[in-house]
């Protein structure tokens, strides 16, 4: 039985495959081909000599959906709303995030005033109708959209979270009318109060809706093509699984689909390694992501900002608490008009790629400087089947940072030495807003590194945040196909419950619990059935007159004494202080339900098992302050279990390359990770 995890990066596609029987691993990475993204697919299950039809799943992480976001590639939407509220999506809240920016523009609307379409209905705020759905008026608008070449219709109507029957008489007459077109309202995505919030998530839904239903349906075609009968689900930002009908229906869900794999595995790792508080810290090809797993758990936002807080728009959907940054492999450097160097957001992808893949690529990047510097070799990335080119890299440094900075051709060193450390600015910067930002202190984690990039990095950043220890795992060039080979079918339920926290509350939040719960059950029951569920249950709660609430899990049935103590912890952990005399609401209820299904402790049989002596092989490497050194260089698969020296020293393996510094010290720890002591060498 095969098990196959595989992940569509912007720049490669990784795969990893589980031999239950044989209880081995398989792993591959290709580039990203944009033209047949299945074909990236194909071309890693070959390249790891896979027969589809031997396989009895499929799990797969895409950056579809978040690329069509911030490309603005999705499809042409109109909007259905009530009477009244057109604007709404560009009324937003009003608020300024960049207060001192004269020039501040949010982005626009991913639906133009035109298309956005009031009609008579109105329900109140306790969920009674005060004006019927006026179905003539709907048929007059859907005649108008049929002519519009409309993809996507959103519906998203006032207090609708309350009673939806008006919602869902619109979505079936536009579907009954409209079958062609994709439908989607704010009421099958949140039942939740924020009326801009849902009215922007129903419409992102509607974006990417009709992208995501022809890329699953090719993906799953191309499946079935070559042989595999058995389950296909997808990776979805909640840090569960779903199927390919609720990636359809719902493919806003994926919105981070990639990321979330490597900290599904982050945290299987932080509790096998008995690790308490870990960073899980994603560098790939065109960006940096990174996010926290306490005590083997991982915050679950119910707010998203697509394209930033700054500047972007809502979601309401459960999704993964990641900071993400425009800092990967791939990232361009060059020099803007004002004569600084910059690195990044622009990525050149797979397609030409770094200068230094010799694909046509002319501007350096990250691997680029990587490559100069040393810290890359030129015959062993990706196990030597893919030789760089330095000159490339060094031609495109020159031309394109050095000159226009007046650099002298042989200040090269300098020029890479500078895109790394701009680099390394930008993602100590994500590392600090998921930790310093949340009320964290970053020197109390262990940082966990993976991706293509992120073993290249992770000392650098340790030393720069003051982090004592690194962790690399096992191939952390595949890491987040390998989480996906870990995650479980999830469902979460919520719903807004507006109540001061006393007796009577939390008899009304339980029987509402118990509502969400038995949907939620029987939701996973359908595609899931003789399994056991393992379900959590929290509340959104707030201090009167607040804003925003923290969410508190519930132990069994607590009284609302024992959950008022556990939010004043929560938000003294969070702002370092907490009031025990202002009286405190409930806002909302949540369910978490997931598939008890575990996978056995693949973490063990990941482990690479030295099949020969280690041996160094010593190759020039710059260090900052230090210059050019003699660093011994070594394939990570020679290295048993206890091995360590002190730096500096490279460890090259297949997807990645793990730089140690001159006062690092590594040991391959009991899982085959490699752990760097930060900062210092010691015996």
């Amino acid at each position: 039985m095969n098990i196959l995890g595989i992940d569509i990066g912007g720049t490669f596609t990784d795969l990893v495959a589980w031999d239950a029987e044989r209880r081995v691993f398989s792993h591959a990475k290709k580039l990203t081909s944009y033209s047949d993204f299945f074909q990236s697919a194909r071309d890693c299950f070959q390249a790891a000599g896979l027969v589809l039809a031997e396989a009895s799943a499929v799990r797969h992480g895409t950056t579809q959906v978040i690329n069509a976001f911030i490309q603005r590639s999705g499809a042409k939407v109109a909007l259905l709303t009530t009477q009244g509220f057109r604007d709404v999506l560009e009324i937003g809240r009003a608020n300024r995030p960049i207060a001192f920016q004269l020039r501040y523009e949010r982005q626009p609307p991913l639906v133009d005033r035109p298309l956005r379409f009031e009609v008579a209905e109105r329900m109140d705020a306790h969920g009674s109708i005060v004006t019927p759905l006026d179905m003539d008026q709907l048929d007059a608008i859907i005649d108008h959209i049929a002519t519009l070449d409309v993809e996507g219709v959103a519906v998203s109507f006032l207090n609708s979270y309350r009673n939806p029957v008006h919602e869902e008489q619109a979505a079936a007459r536009l579907r009954e009318r409209l079958p062609h077109i994709f439908v989607t309202s704010g009421c099958e995505l949140t039942r939740e109060w924020f009326e801009y919030e849902r009215t922007s998530t129903a419409v992102a839904n509607a974006y990417v809706g009709p992208l995501m239903g022809a890329y699953l349906d090719h993906f799953d075609q191309g499946l079935r093509g070559d042989g595999f009968a058995g389950t296909f689900a997808l990776m979805a930002s909640n840090g569960g699984v779903l199927t390919p009908a609720m990636g359809r229906a719902q493919p806003l869900a994926l919105v981070e689909s990639g990321p979330i794999g490597g900290c599904i595995a982050a945290s299987a790792y932080a509790a096998a390694l008995d690790l308490d508080d870990v960073i899980a810290f994603d560098m790939g090809g065109t960006t940096a992501k990174c996010a926290l797993v306490q005590r083997g758990k991982f915050e679950v936002q119910s707010t998203y900002y697509i394209g930033g807080y700054e500047h972007g728009f809502p979601v309401r959907m459960p999704i993964l608490d990641i900071v993400e940054v425009g800092a990967g492999g791939g990232s361009i450097a060059g020099v803007d008009e004002l004569g600084r160097m910059t690195v990044g957001p622009k990525s050149a992808g797979s397609e030409p790629g770094p200068a230094a893949f010799g694909r046509g690529g002319q501007n350096p990047t990250v691997t680029d400087a990587n490559l100069l510097l040393g810290r890359i070799g030129e015959g062993a990335f990706l196990g030597g089947a893919f030789r760089l080119d330095k000159e490339a890299s060094r031609r495109a440094m020159v031309e394109k940072v050095m000159r226009p900075l007046g650099l002298a051709e042989a200040d090269v060193e300098r020029a890479a030495s500078g895109v790394l450390q701009l680099a390394s600015t930008v993602m100590s910067g994500a590392i600090k807003e998921i930790t310093g930002d949340r009320g964290h202190d970053a020197r109390k984690f262990v940082l966990f590194a993976f991706g293509g990039g992120g073993p290249l990095h992770a000392a650098d950043l340790a030393r720069d945040l003051h982090i004592p220890l690194a962790i690399i795992p096992p191939e952390p060039g595949n890491f987040s196909a390998l989480g996906m080979l870990l995650a479980q079918p999830r469902v979460d339920r919520a719903q807004s419950f507006f109540h001061d926290l006393d007796a009577v509350a939390m008899s009304s939040a339980e029987s509402l619990l118990a509502q969400l719960e038995r949907d939620a059950c029987s939701a996973l029951q359908a595609d899931h059935p003789d399994k056991p569920f393992h379900v959590r249950r929290y509340l959104d709660l707030r201090y009167r007159g607040q804003k925003h609430p923290l969410q508190v899990e519930l132990d069994g049935r607590p009284d609302a004494a024992r959950v008022r103590g556990a939010f004043e912890s929560a938000y003294r952990d969070r702002f370092g202080h907490a009031d025990d005399l202002h009286p405190v609401e409930i806002v909302g209820v949540r369910i978490v339900a997931t598939v008890d299904a575990p996978m056995g402790d693949l973490l063990a049989a990941a482990r690479p098992t030295a099949s020969e002596p280690p041996v160094s092989v010593p190759r020039d490497v710059w260090f900052d302050r230090h210059g050019w050194l003699k660093t011994s260089v070594y394939r990570r698969e020679t290295l048993p279990v206890g091995f360590g020296r002190n730096g500096p020293a490279i460890l090259e393996e297949y997807g990645a390359t793990t730089v140690i510094g001159p006062r690092d010290r590594f040991v391959i720890g009991a899982l085959g990770e490699i752990r760097i002591h930060c900062g210092g060498a010691t015996q």
